[in-house]
């Protein structure tokens, strides 16, 4: 239902910009966020957005750098990502939220994903 896209391969201190699209679902209500998978971790939170675009947050590790934003208009959903290091090399998925807003950090509070697009950040 959502569509990463965007990924690819790019050298430390560049920029990558990542996009989500849903393919047949309404997320103009729905709080949205990034996760990201490196081989052999478990997912992690990257950024979240509520539903209106108003309010944002950050894991630590990627504040100053990445930036999450929406389009509810088209739909779509954005992660620019600046300064890239090789540890932010993962597979990164898009995901929505029917939940209450709060922090929205845990993976299990998500009930729809994109099927991930591949960051490969070389030193």
């Amino acid at each position: 239902q959502l569509q990463a896209s965007g990924g690819g391969l790019v050298q430390a201190g560049g920029s990558l910009n990542l996009s989500c699209a849903p393919a047949a679902l309404t997320i103009n209500t729905l709080h949205m966020a990034w996760f990201r998978q490196a081989p052999g971790q478990e997912r992690e939170f990257v950024a979240v957005i509520n539903w209106s675009g108003r309010v944002t947050d950050y894991a630590d590790s990627v504040k100053g750098r990445f930036t999450i934003s929406r389009d509810n208009a088209k739909p779509m959903l954005y992660l620019q990502m600046n300064s890239l290091k090789p540890e932010d090399t993962a597979v990164y998925y898009c995901a929505t939220s029917i939940q209450q807003w709060s922090k929205l950090r845990n993976a299990r509070e998500y009930d729809s994903w994109g099927q991930g697009t591949l960051v490969t950040v070389s030193s």
